[in-house]
Formats: C-alpha cells, sequence, structure tokens
C-alpha cells in the first residue's frame, strides 16, 4: 500500500532557517511600515507628481529617443522609455517606491556583510525608508530616486567583498556610468571614486575594468549627443549652469573678460538664487540671441574666467549655499519652491503648454493634475512634520562618517577606515558638487543621506565596536576562505 510521504526538513536545517530570519527581525519591522508608507503615498496623491518643464521633457524623450540638448542627458528617460507600453505615469512612481525600499535593503545588506549587528544596519535605513522627503520624491517624474538607487547600487557593489574582483569593478563602473547618464553630477563623482581606489592601492586590474566600464558608455553617449548637436558632450547645459552659479559674485571689472565674453557680464538683474538666473529674461545670457542654450561654451569660458579671477569668492558662495543643508528650519532658496513638508490637500492643476498634450497623447493618456485623496492625504500631512531629517542631524551624520575617516580605535577591525573613507568622500562631493557647479536646491541633498548614513554606522562600528579574538579568528578565516584573490 502506498503512503503519502512528504519530504520534512533536518530539524538542524530549520533551526538555522528560523535563527536567520530572527536575525533580522529588526530590519523586517522597519521594511513592513515603509513600504506601507509607500502605498498610503500612491492612494493619497493620484497620479503622480508632474513638474513643469523637468517632468515633461522627460516623458517627452522617453517617447522619441534623442540626446537633449538642455540639462537631461538620457539615463532617466531610458526608464521611462522601458515602462512606456503600460502608458501610466502611476506605475512609474510605483516602480520609484519599489526603488526606495530597496535602496534601504542594500544599505542593510552591505552593512550586515561588514559584520554590523542587525539593530545598527537597521537604524541606517531609517532615514532613507521613513524620510516624508524621500516619499515625495519617489512619487514625482523625476530623475532623483533613480539617480540615489543608482549611486548606492554602485557603492555596494564595490564595497561587497574585502577584495575588489575586476567583475566587481566592471559592474560598479557601469552603475556609475549610468548614474551619470542620469546626472552628470555623478561624472565627477565617478573620478572620485577612482581617485579613493587608486589611493587604496585596490589593483591595476579591478582599477582598469572600472574605468573602461565607467568611461565607455559615456563617450558613446557623447558621439550620439555629438552627432546630433554637433558637440562631443552629454549636456548642453553644464557652461549654462556653472555661468550662473558666477553670477552671484562675478566683478567684470576683476575678471576683465574679452569683448566676446563682455556680453555675459552681470547687467544688474538681481534674483534671489543663483539657478534663477539661467531663467530670469533680464539676465544677460537670456538678452543674446539664440536662446540661452545657444551660447553654452562662451558661458563656460566666462564661468572659468571668473572663478580663476575671483576663487576666494567663489568659494565663498558655495560654502554659503551649501550651509543651508544644515538649517533646522528648512530654508526655501529660491523663494519660489517648497523646501520640505510638501504634502498637502487640494488640487494642483497641470500649466497650459503645448508639450503635455503632446506627453498626454503619446505617453500616458490618464495625465493630469496631482490631487489629494482622503484619508490617506491626512495621514502624510500629520506624518511629514516630524518624519523630517533636520539639517543639524544630517550634519551630525555626516561629522561621524568623517571621525571613522580620521580615527582609529585600537583592535578595530583591519581596513575599516578605507571602508569608511569611500561612502564618506562620496556623501561629501553629492552634497557640494551641484552647488559648486549651478547651486543649491533641498532635492540635491536627498542623495546625501543614503550614502552619510552608510558612512557613519560604519564609522560607529569601528570606533566603538571592538570584536573577540575569537571573532577575529573566525571572520578572517571565512573572509580569507570566501575572498576573490586580490589583484596587484
Amino acid at each position: 500500500m502506498l503512503t503519502d510521504v512528504r519530504p520534512v526538513a533536518p530539524p538542524r536545517l530549520r533551526r538555522t532557517v528560523l535563527a536567520s530570519l530572527a536575525d533580522h527581525r529588526v530590519f523586517a519591522v522597519l521594511l513592513v511600515p515603509a513600504a506601507a508608507l509607500r502605498v498610503v503615498t500612491m492612494l493619497g496623491y493620484r497620479p503622480a507628481q508632474l513638474y513643469w518643464y523637468d517632468s515633461f521633457t522627460y516623458l517627452d524623450t522617453a517617447v522619441h529617443l534623442e540626446p537633449s540638448a538642455a540639462f537631461h542627458p538620457i539615463g532617466y528617460p531610458l526608464l521611462l522609455r522601458a515602462l512606456w507600453p503600460f502608458h501610466s505615469v502611476e506605475l512609474v512612481a510605483a516602480v520609484q517606491h519599489g526603488m526606495g525600499l530597496a535602496i534601504g535593503i542594500m544599505i542593510y545588506a552591505l552593512l550586515r556583510r561588514r559584520s554590523l549587528p542587525g539593530w545598527g544596519a537597521a537604524l541606517a535605513t531609517v532615514p532613507p525608508l521613513f524620510d516624508a522627503s524621500f516619499l515625495r520624491l519617489e512619487h514625482a517624474i523625476l530623475s532623483d530616486t533613480l539617480f540615489i538607487f543608482l549611486i548606492v547600487a554602485g557603492l555596494t557593489t564595490l564595497m561587497w567583498s574585502p577584495a575588489l574582483s575586476a567583475r566587481a569593478a566592471t559592474g560598479a563602473g557601469l552603475l556609475f556610468a549610468a548614474a551619470a547618464l542620469t546626472r552628470t553630477i555623478a561624472l565627477p563623482l565617478l573620478a572620485l571614486v577612482l581617485l579613493v581606489l587608486a589611493v587604496r592601492r585596490t589593483g591595476w586590474r579591478p582599477l582598469l575594468a572600472m574605468v573602461l566600464a565607467g568611461t565607455l558608455p559615456l563617450a558613446a553617449y557623447a558621439a550620439w549627443y555629438g552627432a546630433h548637436h554637433g558637440r562631443f558632450a552629454l549636456s548642453g547645459a553644464d557652461g549654462v549652469a556653472l555661468w550662473a552659479r558666477t553670477m552671484t559674485f562675478a566683478d567684470c571689472a576683476v575678471v576683465k573678460p574679452p569683448p566676446e565674453l563682455a556680453r555675459l557680464c552681470p547687467n544688474g538683474t538681481v534674483v534671489d538664487a543663483a539657478s534663477e538666473y539661467v531663467w530670469a529674461p533680464g539676465a544677460s545670457l537670456n538678452l543674446l540671441p539664440g536662446g540661452r542654450f545657444a551660447h553654452n561654451d562662451a558661458a563656460r569660458s566666462f564661468a572659468l574666467r571668473a572663478i580663476a579671477a575671483q576663487p576666494f569668492d567663489y568659494l565663498r558662495e558655495v560654502v554659503r549655499d551649501t550651509s543651508i543643508a544644515f538649517s533646522w528650519t528648512p530654508v526655501a532658496h529660491p523663494r519660489r519652491v517648497t523646501p520640505a513638508f510638501g504634502f498637502g490637500h487640494g488640487e494642483w492643476p497641470l500649466p497650459e503648454q503645448p508639450l503635455i498634450d503632446k506627453v498626454r497623447r503619446e505617453y500616458d493618456p490618464d495625465i493630469r493634475g496631482l490631487s489629494s485623496v482622503r484619508p490617506y492625504a491626512d495621514v502624510l500631512v500629520a506624518y511629514q512634520y516630524p518624519a523630517y531629517l533636520r539639517g543639524p542631524m544630517l550634519g551630525a551624520i555626516l561629522l561621524t562618517g568623517a571621525a571613522g575617516t580620521l580615527l582609529r580605535r585600537r583592535g578595530a577591525r583591519p581596513g575599516t577606515r578605507r571602508a569608511v573613507l569611500l561612502p564618506w568622500a562620496a556623501a561629501t562631493a553629492l552634497l557640494a558638487g551641484p552647488v559648486a557647479v549651478l547651486d543649491f536646491d533641498h532635492r540635491y541633498v536627498l542623495p546625501v543621506v543614503p550614502v552619510a548614513c552608510l558612512a557613519a554606522s560604519l564609522s560607529l562600528c569601528s570606533l566603538l565596536v571592538r570584536p573577540s579574538a575569537d571573532h577575529w579568528r573566525h571572520g578572517t578565516a571565512s573572509s580569507a576562505a570566501t575572498a576573490p584573490r586580490i589583484e596587484r
């Protein structure tokens, strides 16, 4: 007589699985409400937040794939293109909310890999998972969430193993190249990462692999851009942005530009932020024939001359605007923006612009103005005030990471300071870089947060946790057995 015999997991295997799940219970407790908040955001604000001109330019480029002559490279439109068959900006927002959760998961997994306890690794994920600013950003048709995801994925790939293999370096290089094709501020970040790896003597093969993987996609895009716009570049607005940065301090009596650049000097137009000069109708660049972007090369030449002639004035402006990130009360910069606490009640209609009708026909026929839905919006309106990372808190996180790069506790794990250096340097570059090339924006601070939390957690682990000798014997032997060979 046949009987139904079902395989039973060995008791030791069951105990191992249960112990593994229990080891991650703190993070699981955090991940569930973080996912729930994103569902509430989807239900509370329909269909998604769209901005003129960024959102509609991205959507139009996704339909008609060609390099933009202005600010936006092709990275984010490629994601929108992949989702185009579904004809839904709500789906785009849902995918971005999923990326927000994935960012927290990568940080947690990397920190556990680096021997942090479960509660410590979970604590590092709290700001990116629960700050209401991230919920708003993920719900907007903007490139920022994809950019943050790619940066965190690139760092995770680089830091996953003690010894960097050529394969991991290739993957990281491709991720940072994708980040640079999403937002060009990742281009100097890629150079910084390569410099840190070279200083750490990673080995020539991984370094070469990352150089090739990081630069070849950018070179291919620049060549494509050149075929459309006549010059080898990633963007047609880098000079315009840097020119706007100099308008807050440039003195042409000091700069002494040649006659062909003198027409770009400040002309008395005053706005409340450097980035506003890009759009101010009365600014000198916007008075030239052909439009602002037709003079990108001349604007860059003027800006470089101004910075060379007035380096301390330039640094003063960069430091002053960067310091806005550390204010306790969010500062509107420029004054027309809402720096925080942007969840509200009501309806926000779309502006009257011809590109909107075009995108509605070609990408999503249900594109419309944002509207709040009760009671879900009520939850978010109340939630956003306590769930905001104040500026001094961000400063403390960055200082904690800095301490880990400078100090070394006796008996700490070898190489920990070097591990902290990479994410801390990336966080610092992400904070100051956008201000140095254009202006401060609260949106531009958000990519700093998860990377800075990663650096701070590694720093605290190296400064406060002193593993036992048994732990080191075990950990070192395990690492030596599983780590790829270091290539010199």
